[in-house]
């Protein structure tokens, strides 16, 4: 992370009034921009969705829960706690 000085980025006005909360010590100011959830920007969490829905789907059709755990290397907790 890149630090920038207050003094030459900020107005008079606003860098005194910071100061009035923060005077000497660093503060993080976060992007504007929303940020993604999680797995988004990787896909993970489409992956993730896709997969549940094929163990809640499979196990409608009649799989054993057992049968899932091992096919797709998940705990029999996991799989209960997905269907």
């Amino acid at each position: 992370m890149k630090y920038k000085n207050a003094q030459e980025v900020l107005p008079d006005k606003l860098l005194r009034e910071l100061q009035k909360y923060v005077s000497g010590e660093t503060l993080y100011i976060p992007k504007a921009e929303e940020r993604k959830s999680w797995g988004e920007s990787s896909g993970a969490r489409s992956y993730y969705k896709q997969r549940n829905a094929e163990i809640r789907e499979k196990y409608a059709n009649g799989a054993r829960i057992a049968d899932l755990a091992e096919e797709y290397g998940l705990s029999e907790d996991s799989i209960r706690k997905i269907v």
